[in-house]
């Protein structure tokens, strides 16, 4: 009768064994060691895996803080004054890699971390050995997430789907039927090809119209929903615009340059506090606001206040204004592109099914969006500066006889305006680089929201943003970036010539 082999003794066999003999070696092992040799084999999938040459101890090198550290596989101790010359790799193929990762789900199958199981059974559909097969009806009874059991069912169905009898394929049709997964979709396709039982060919047929079906749906909300993000990004770049250009009738053609000022404020920020990320976005909102504010007010009274009634000059001058401010930050931070790093909390993604993913980043900045609308409207509704800033909106002389300082409403609706502005640069800091150019790319279309939606009129803003976002989103895939861009722009040259006012124009003394 043989003795057992212990876990020791196959280590020992695989610093020794030809890389051809290697596969036997790491099943019993998987088979002995169990979960306790998952970190490993994920070492030895990357690579991470060695053995010493004069002990035969094999261990897992990983590098902290520059200097070389070798830990014993079952020790579980680091070996001190360990070189890289002491030490021999130990090699895998494709084979072994292939193996390495079916072999890394099924002992995640048991991870107490629902998510970790769903991934491991996920990773386990594209080879269902009969290994795999009989540990996932080993740990079906006992799974109690939803989720996960759904899953294995799917695996067991795809494994199922091959069988003699045309009663268990069709019962397996009828699983794969309600997952959106790749591979059920790819082993319909192959059954409506192959099959020979009329029934079991009609139900996949079914089955497949009615996955496709759901695809669509899905992809129409991925589109949708990036529509509304780059709606939400209109609407912050445009929001301040409406402000000003409402208010005070000046067309401000520096206000690019207040979201760049914004977006670079971010950059700063996180320049001081490289070991705070995470906090980083919550210092450069206010920060962004006041610089770009601060920024505004200083052009409001240094310029534009001298320039009240010439709109042609006021262009001009806010041109100049604009090119002065991005030869200023080329050259206090060069011409090149900075990078801003998202924090963790917005990384990744939210998956809602194998076809929908929503970015984080993205929705997010959505939210964050409609707060500061809704912020704004709260600041004209309810405060005293919102009921001077529309008192003199409507009548300025008749607001300026009244006692309000219409001076002073100008500086701080054309600083509350580009203060907006720099919020919007902080968000464009995470989903683009920050560069001199950054506002110059926005512009245009915040002028188009302003004038679509109704000049000086929020709400008319809040819809022409996600109007033209939506739009714009569902005509790229069909004309390209650039065609869907031209479109959206004759639409409005179209749309204004008919209704002049936009979407929401003002009424009584504000139209005048």
């Amino acid at each position: 009768m043989a003795e057992p082999v212990s876990v020791e003794t196959l280590l020992q066999s695989l610093t020794e064994v030809k890389l051809s003999k290697a596969l036997p070696v790491l099943k019993q092992l998987e088979s002995l060691g169990g979960v306790a040799l998952l970190p490993m084999f994920k070492g030895m999938l990357e690579g991470d895996l060695y053995f010493v040459k004069s002990s035969k101890e094999v261990v897992m090198i990983s590098t902290i803080k520059g200097e070389l550290t070798a830990q014993g596989v079952l020790s579980k101790q680091r070996l001190p004054g360990v070189s890289k010359n002491q030490l021999k790799k130990i090699r895998v193929n494709n084979k072994l890699r292939g193996f390495l990762r079916q072999a890394i789900a099924r002992l995640q199958i048991s991870h107490p971390d629902a998510s970790k199981r769903l991934a491991a059974v996920q990773a386990l559909l594209t080879h269902l050995s009969d290994e795999t097969i009989a540990t996932l009806e080993r740990v079906r009874p006992q799974e109690q997430d939803e989720d996960v059991q759904a899953m294995i069912d799917l695996a067991l169905a795809l494994h199922q789907s091959d069988s003699a009898d045309p009663a268990v394929r069709l019962a397996a049709v009828y699983v794969m039927a309600d997952s959106l997964e790749s591979d059920a979709r790819n082993k319909l396709v192959k059954i409506i090809e192959h099959d020979t039982d009329p029934k079991v060919k009609a139900a996949a047929t079914k089955a497949l119209k009615q996955i496709n079906e759901e695809i669509e749906f899905y992809g129409f909300i991925d589109q949708l929903f990036f529509g509304l993000s780059l709606g939400s990004v209109l609407l912050l770049a445009a929001i301040g615009l409406a402000i000003t250009f409402g208010v005070m009738g000046v067309i401000n053609m520096a206000h690019g340059e207040m979201i760049m000022l914004g977006a670079y404020t971010t950059y700063v920020v996180q320049l001081m506090m490289p070991n705070a990320i995470e906090y980083s976005l919550w210092v450069a909102i206010p920060l962004a606001f006041v610089v770009s504010g601060l920024v505004g007010v200083l052009i409001e009274r240094g310029v534009i206040r001298h320039l009240h009634g010439r709109p042609l000059e006021t262009l001009l001058a806010t041109f100049g204004i604009s090119l002065i401010l991005q030869q200023l930050v080329r050259s206090v931070f060069s011409p090149l592109n900075r990078q801003v790093a998202s924090p963790e909390w917005m990384s990744g993604t939210l998956d809602i099914n194998p076809i929908l993913s929503l970015t984080l980043n993205r929705l997010y900045i959505l939210a964050f969006a409609l707060l500061v609308f809704g912020l704004l409207l709260l600041i004209l509704r309810k405060t005293s500066l919102g009921l001077n800033v529309r008192a003199v909106s409507q009548n300025r002389d008749m607001a300026k006889a009244m006692g309000i300082r219409t001076d002073w409403v100008d500086a701080m609706t054309f600083g509350l305006g580009s203060g907006i502005a720099g919020i919007a640069g902080v968000a464009l800091s995470q989903l683009t680089n920050v560069g001199p150019n950054l506002g110059q790319a926005y512009i245009i279309d915040s002028f188009m929201v302003v004038v679509f939606g109704g000049v000086g009129n929020l709400w008319g803003t809040l819809v022409a943003a996600f109007s033209l976002g939506v739009a714009n989103k569902f005509l790229e895939p069909v004309t390209g970036a650039v065609l869907a861009s031209i479109f959206v722009l004759i639409f409005i040259i179209l749309f204004i010539q008919k209704r002049p006012k936009g979407l929401f124009p003002q009424k009584g003394r504000a139209a005048e």
